[in-house]
């Protein structure tokens, strides 16, 4: 059985790791690259750092801080925000990424899914759908979260996959932030209907048992959180440590 991952996330404004609640009322949580050391020295299993407003100030992820970032930690670093083109992948990758994490970009030209898995092979390409309930479904928002496509959850999970994705970060605009649990029932939809590993996303508290419900009612293969290691409410080593011991695997 593969070994569940915990996945620190960076959300990064003007170049600080910032984090809010329902991606609203962002806080200030420390620099970026001495964060992602801390995570990789603590044992987390892989980094997602994700330029937040890249997208709605139509710019790209800034190279500078992702190449920092890369020299100090030496686990897989998923980078996101504002990439458009394979030539903004290309960029990142060559920076010292070893995956990009595709949005907006992907919604609004899902042809580039296709044509970046093809040319840096989709175990390198990450879908982000950030996905909210309206009217009992769950539908894709795109622009950090303030546009509502119209797009069903579901049938967009299954085309991406289709079309060449190899991993789908999953989040619940609903509990982000929140602390009060995963979202088990959008995680759940997407990994039964999947064939391709689910990062869940949004809602983790200081609970083991969010992670131990999340691995075990979700089938999430990877749990993500902010936070609570942000702001030292739960540490990594302790995490796994308990998850280990309640029965599920991971990397210690």
């Amino acid at each position: 059985m593969l070994a569940k991952r915990i996945i620190p996330c960076l959300d990064v404004k003007n170049g600080q790791t910032v984090k809010g609640i329902n991606f609203k009322n962002l806080r200030f949580a420390g620099d970026p690259v001495e964060l992602a050391k801390k995570y990789s020295d603590e044992g987390a299993d892989e980094l997602v750092f994700l330029d937040i407003t890249a997208t709605n100030e139509n710019r790209k992820t800034t190279i500078e801080m992702v190449q920092k970032t890369a020299k100090q930690v030496f686990i897989p670093f998923t980078v996101g925000g504002g990439i458009k083109s394979i030539e903004d992948i290309k960029s990142l990758l060559n920076a010292g990424a070893d995956k990009v994490a595709l949005n907006s970009a992907a919604v609004k030209n899902p042809e580039i899914i296709n044509l970046s898995s093809r040319y840096f092979g989709s175990q390198c390409i990450v879908i982000a759908v950030d996905a909210k309930r309206v009217d009992n479904d769950f539908y894709v928002h795109i622009n950090a979260g303030t546009l509502n496509t119209g797009i069903k959850l579901l049938p967009w999970l299954i085309e991406v996959e289709k079309r060449g994705a190899g991993e789908i970060l999953l989040t619940s605009m609903d509990a982000d932030g929140t602390q009060n649990g995963f979202d088990i029932e959008m995680t759940k939809l997407a990994a039964v209907n999947l064939n391709i590993p689910v990062i869940a996303s949004g809602g983790a508290g200081a609970n083991v048992k969010h992670f131990e419900d999340i691995f075990k009612s979700g089938f999430a293969d990877a749990a993500l959180a902010a936070s609570i290691f942000h702001f030292n409410t739960l540490c990594i080593p302790d995490l796994k440590r308990e998850l280990k011991s309640s029965g599920i695997e991971v990397r210690l």
